[in-house]
């Protein structure tokens, strides 16, 4: 094997012919400006390559489609490693999925609780075991030494008593089609003989095998002696006298025989201990099974096995919800809609209706009765007096009670409205949203269930497997459990995830969080020898974090791995052993290799603009002059979901306003879930419920006509949607197609240019310009379209152009190329403007929506809203003449529209955030580029650490007030951009 991969004559998209190598085992960063062919160079042509080969060695029914799979485009990859991709792209939607069952740690806890577990009885909460030879041995030799006992068994196996769900299967019901026939009532005067056929059969069995002895109330009965048998009271429970065994050291072996002798005989073995005679106390017994049986109730359970921790089998899962830890029931939050009414005002929605206000007189009632407290918030009503409000007492119902009575009326239908009005995915009342079925959540280790481990943060979870005390017995079969466990905690926590919940739903995790989890799965594995290609897994991760990720990158280098990594991080660029620099611009105006080496040869290079920012020539100026804050505030108070403390939140309207603080401190929380959904649901635009329950009050809303959330979610979700679609840039085109004089002559209209309609899209593939293949179990494969050669157009339609190229080739081109051939249709330009000024030059026009990334999705959107906001703030002319200007009153929320932004390119970003500003726009950004904090005029910092200790407001103030903040940590990191800017400023000076 070579020590490099040679790549020669690439043209993958927009690469021109370059020439490069990529050391193995070192970590190698692809940099350069957005659109320069980062992506092209390293997924597109060196991952790619690496799957087909990979592909190439399957089964001969995969490899009849790579005849039309299309290679990249390239001349030479040589040396070329397993490859394995690692993509921003969270593509999780299965409700079932978690953190911990993504990387694996569950897996090995079910073993760990399987193997090392105390399992609890779940009727009385007793230790359920079995006892061993050996603990009974040491159990009797810890009796006083020189105590008579008396080793005996039962004759006939007790049944033992039944599990609650086991007792319910028991019920028989009455025979169907049997009517009016009364059982037969027996005898009172019939007596039942206890000496059964079976119980004779069994004592003869016993007497053949050698057994002589009986026992019942302290007397011994004779075989030998039948008369003796007589006087045994069969009705009552009879043992047989295995041995009489005095303790010392020298009979551990006939206590040993007795309970093997006992356990082959009946499952268990009793030793009752003899007083001695100058002691009149009553005989104790000590009682051991060989049944895996509670050692209190002696009910008897199964042993438990790793599936039947999984809740995603039927033989673990909570039998009531089927494992997803919720069902369709009367939700909580629509029947207390807004928790921080007490229940003097009105804090149970139903009872508020005029049909059903007698309960809410007889709460009142029953409260002062039990001392609930009428006057408090629900949210800070003790656990105990919801419990009573939820479930009642004696002749109160309850809320839950309340609901069970109109169950009972369902045939009404107003009853059934009324019911309906408060359905809804609702916790499980059985499993209480643990998944499991009580069995399960019965197995302890430490205290804590499988459940409740997995309910805590991965720093809190590490912390308790290393505390964890274990026998040396089960230290032998969990120490390479508890390793693999370690490790991999080890890993999430070094790539900055420790604030995550091991139950957290993997759909719910944000592309970089995904990123990393399959990061630290990657380094959990161990593989040596692989190429691993990494897409920007910087991403949502504070300045603090970054040196772990970098950390972790080197780590999976060290193992014997070639690390490909495209960034835009400044230290994980410094970090990097190889640095391969494309540019000099994007799209069509990139595609080169600037400059290849290590980081000090790229700094060097004049060429180099990525190495010029990094060496100081070129920065991002911090702003001279600061926005202050006006009269116009948005105030948020008492904020309280997930880890949020009661956050009180001011932001200035009219400003560039960050949000900041380490991952996991509630950003996105009070951002989107909060203040979002609040704002929304007072303009009335909020498409969910009523949101007041998450704070105490909002002010300030009057203010905004609008508010718009600018996230990474996806443009489109098919091929047919693209940038222009969305922008509505593309009718002016497909208009501007209809006018030419080879469209009015075939009668061709602006729809006959769409590839959404039918008309003069293709017809076999509907306008996507591709078709997908099935696999089978292999991932479905998307091929060109045989008809259209991917035009997505018929061939007729194709034969009309404007300046020599038709509407596919227009589609082809990038934002920039389009800018110079529209030239001349302001109506054209004006819309395409805006998608250049936040940095999306290279987007081609017509690129599929789904090849898109979350940040590049996320700046379409926000040139849609600049091109909105510029039509919004043009001067309108009044009825009496008199210009007016219409100033746009919108909050905009992005969350880190940087993401996948070179240094230059964030620039450009900046300047849009100031045109929609100027127009008259809000804007509020959740960010972690330093770069951006620098040049906010207000920042609102949110930990001071992730999880659990987060949830605050630390800091707020312009970004030099951050940076006094010793509690920040992005205050110590801003504190070193300001540093580096104002020494700058000395030495120009």
């Amino acid at each position: 094997m070579t020590d490099q991969i040679t790549i020669r004559g690439a043209r993958t998209h927009n690469l021109k012919n370059i020439d490069c190598d990529i050391p193995h085992g070192q970590l190698t960063v692809v940099s350069g400006v957005s659109g320069s062919g980062k992506s092209s160079l390293a997924f597109d042509t060196v991952y790619a390559e690496g799957q087909r080969r990979y592909v190439e060695s399957l089964s001969a029914y995969a490899r009849q489609f790579l005849e039309r799979i299309e290679k990249p485009d390239v001349d030479l990859i040589d040396g070329l490693a397993p490859a394995i991709a690692i993509k921003q792209k969270n593509s999780t939607r299965n409700p079932r999925s978690t953190v911990a069952t993504a990387t694996e740690i569950y897996d090995y806890m079910r073993l760990l609780y399987a193997r090392c577990g105390t399992v609890h009885c779940i009727v009385c909460d007793g230790i359920v075991k079995r006892d061993s030879v050996d603990e009974i041995a040491a159990a009797i030799l810890a009796v006083e030494e020189g105590t008579r006992l008396h080793a005996i068994f039962p004759v006939q196996k007790p049944t033992p008593p039944l599990l609650p769900d086991e007792s319910l299967k028991l019920e028989t019901p009455a025979k169907p089609g049997v009517r009016g026939r009364k059982p037969a009532k027996k005898a009172a005067s019939a007596k039942v003989d206890p000496l059964t056929d079976a119980l004779k059969e069994r004592l003869t069995d016993l007497r053949r095998r050698g057994f002589n002895r009986l026992y019942q109330d302290e007397k011994i009965y004779e075989f030998s002696t039948p008369e003796s048998i007589m006087e045994v009271d069969f009705s009552r429970p009879v043992y047989v006298l295995v041995d009489r065994i005095v303790v010392s050291a020298e009979n551990r072996a006939r206590i040993v025989d007795a309970a093997e002798i006992g356990y082959r005989e009946s499952g268990e073995i009793l030793y009752e201990i003899i007083p001695r005679e100058e002691m009149d106390a009553p005989r104790e017994r000590l009682r051991f099974s060989g049944a895996f049986e509670c050692k209190s109730c002696h009910r008897v359970y199964r042993e438990p096995e790793p599936r039947l921790f999984s809740f995603n089998n039927p033989f673990g899962a909570c039998p009531r919800c089927q494992g997803f830890g919720n069902t369709i029931d009367f939700d909580l939050d629509l029947i207390i809609p807004d928790k921080s009414k007490t229940l003097d005002e009105g804090a149970i929605d139903p009872w508020q209706r005029p049909k059903y206000r007698a309960h809410q007189t007889e709460l009142k009632r029953v409260a002062k009765l039990h001392g609930i407290q009428m006057d408090v918030p629900w949210y800070d009503l003790p656990l105990d007096q919801q419990e009573f409000v939820l479930n009642g007492n004696g002749s109160f119902p309850g809320v839950h009670g309340f609901f069970a009575l109109l169950e009972r009326k369902k045939y009404k239908l107003h009853v059934r409205v009324m019911l309906s009005k408060y359905r809804g995915y609702a916790t499980c009342p059985e499993c209480k949203g643990q998944r499991l079925r009580a069995e399960a959540r019965a197995v302890r280790l430490s205290g804590k269930n499988i459940c409740e481990t997995v309910a805590m943060t991965i720093r809190a979870t590490n912390r308790f497997f290393s505390e964890l005390k274990l026998t040396p017995a089960q230290h032998e079969i969990a120490g390479s459990i508890l390793t693999e466990v370690w490790q991999r905690l080890h890993f999430l926590d070094a790539v900055g995830l420790d604030y995550l919940t091991l139950d957290r739903l993997a759909s719910t995790l944000s592309g970089g969080e995904s990123q990393r989890i399959q990061l630290a799965t990657s380094l959990g594995s161990r593989l040596v020898g692989a190429l691993y290609v990494l897409d920007e897994p910087s991403i949502g991760l504070h300045p603090r974090d970054t040196a772990k990720l970098i950390r972790i990158l080197e780590e999976l280098r060290d193992l014997g791995n070639t690390i490909l990594v495209v960034e835009h991080d400044p230290d994980v660029i410094r970090a990097a052993d190889y640095l391969i620099d494309l540019g000099p611009g994007a799209g069509e105006f990139g595609g080169k290799l600037l400059a290849a080496g290590t980081v000090p040869e790229v700094e060097a290079n004049p060429d180099s603009i990525t190495g010029r920012y990094l060496n100081g020539q070129l920065t991002i100026p911090v702003p001279s002059r600061r926005r202050e804050p006006s009269k116009e505030w948005l105030r948020l108070k008492g904020a309280r979901i997930h880890n949020l403390k009661g956050v009180d939140c001011e932001i200035p309207l009219g400003l560039l306003v960050c949000i900041t603080g380490v991952s996991g401190s509630g950003k996105s929380t009070l951002v989107h879930d909060v203040l979002y959904r609040a704002v929304a649901y007072e303009l009335a635009m909020g498409e969910g419920g009523d949101p007041r329950s998450l704070y105490r009050e909002l002010t300030g809303y009057d203010l905004l006509n609008n508010i718009v959330l600018v996230d990474q979610a996806p443009i489109g979700r098919t091929p047919r949607s693209n940038p222009v679609t969305y922008i509505k840039a593309f009718d002016a085109i497909r208009e501007l197609f209809a006018a030419q004089p080879e469209a009015q002559r075939r009668g061709y209209s602006a729809g006959h240019f769409s590839f959404n309609v039918p008309g003069g899209r293709c017809d076999v593939c509907d306008g996507d310009g591709t078709v997908t293949v099935e696999m089978q179990f292999l991932a479905d494969v998307e091929l060109p379209c045989e008809e259209c050669n991917g035009t997505r157009y018929k061939a007729s339609t194709l034969e009309v152009k404007y300046k020599g190229k038709n509407i596919h080739e227009v589609l082809a081109m990038t934002v920039k190329e389009a800018l110079r051939f529209f030239l001349g249709n302001p109506k054209i330009l004006d819309k395409l403007a805006v998608l250049e000024e936040v940095g999306l030059g290279y987007v081609r026009l017509g690129q599929s929506a789904t090849t898109l990334s979350g940040g590049e999705a996320q700046r379409v959107k926000l040139a849609s809203h600049l091109a909105s906001g510029r039509a919004t703030g043009r001067t309108s002319v009044e009825a009496n003449g008199s210009a007016k200007k219409v100033r746009s009153r919108v909050l905009y929320i992005l969350d880190e529209p940087t993401t996948g932004l070179h240094f230059d390119d964030v620039g450009k970003l900046l300047t849009a955030f100031r045109k929609l500003i100027d127009a008259g726009g809000s804007l509020l950004v959740i960010e972690h580029n330093l770069d951006v904090i620098k040049s906010a005029d207000w920042v609102i910092d949110l930990g001071p650490e992730g999880g659990a200790a987060g949830g605050r407001v630390v800091a707020t103030g312009p970004p030099e007030t951050l940076a006094e903040a010793r509690d920040s940590h992005t205050g110590q990191w801003l504190a070193r951009v300001l540093q580096q800017k104002s020494s700058a400023a000395g030495a120009r000076a």
